[in-house]
């Protein structure tokens, strides 16, 4: 039997079990059956909102999850090259990726105001300390004569060295903390957007909440869900397929 063969009848199973515990436990409004999830779906889709809110917050995803991508990559590479940098300022990213991202969002109203500025600043900071680390992991990993067969080869130390030889040689660390980042991302996005103003899926979130409207709240925890996976599945796992195989590094895979 395929893969998708089994997460079918997983999931055929999985709503059966759903509806039975709808059903035979009463939960009522404290939790909706997939009859009425499908019915919010419908009125989100027919009326836009569910569609509007995706897009608002895909946008705020998509700027913060770039930013963090280019600053923490920029720091994993000085982390790796600079002892005195990881010895300071690698200890105190350590530090900072303990911290809950959404610990930094009165600070953030306080310097951006209750706006979009306020949720693409925690967003990004919430991606960018994983992607730092696992950048400055992946460069740390390389091993030395990849670097000096490199530079032998007249790719000096530059540039050129830093995208044609370091980038490949720690890519299977980079994408792991891409997927990361990219996880991290998604849940300061929506924490910061069930307290900042505007459309987006965590404000519609939040209003589902204060109507007491289960059925909607449950839709955005499954479109959130299905978002991430699909993602990661198209596109990060495909791309660390194609890469890895462009370099001949396949045989790293876990």
């Amino acid at each position: 039997m395929s893969t998708s063969s089994r997460r079918t009848i997983f999931l055929v199973l999985l709503l059966i079990a759903w509806e039975a515990g709808f059903r035979i436990f009463g939960w009522g409004w404290k939790f909706p059956s997939p009859t009425q999830t499908l019915q919010a779906f419908y009125d989100g889709l027919v009326h836009g909102e569910l569609l509007q809110a995706t897009i608002a917050s895909m946008a705020r995803l998509l700027v913060s999850f770039a930013l963090s991508l280019l600053i923490g990559t920029t720091l994993g590479f000085l982390f790796a090259r600079y002892k005195m940098l990881d010895d300071t300022l690698g200890f105190l990213v350590v530090s900072l990726q303990t911290i809950p991202s959404i610990a930094w969002l009165p600070f953030a109203i306080i310097w951006f105001g209750l706006n979009e500025s306020s949720v693409i600043f925690i967003t990004t900071l919430g991606a960018t300390w994983t992607m730092a680390l696992a950048s400055r992991t992946g460069i740390k990993n390389i091993p030395p004569i990849y670097l000096r067969a490199a530079q032998t080869m007249g790719t000096g130390n530059g540039f050129n060295l830093f995208v044609q030889v370091m980038i490949p040689a720690a890519f299977p660390h980079l994408i792991n903390g891409v997927r990361t980042a990219w996880a991290f991302a998604w849940r300061a996005l929506v924490a910061g957007e069930l307290i900042a103003k505007g459309a987006g899926l965590g404000q519609l979130l939040q209003d589902g909440r204060n109507l007491g409207d289960t059925s909607l709240m449950l839709c955005i925890v499954i479109i959130i869900a299905v978002l991430g996976t699909v993602s990661d599945h198209f596109c990060f796992k495909k791309l660390e397929d194609k890469v890895l195989e462009r370099y001949g590094l396949a045989g790293s895979k876990s």
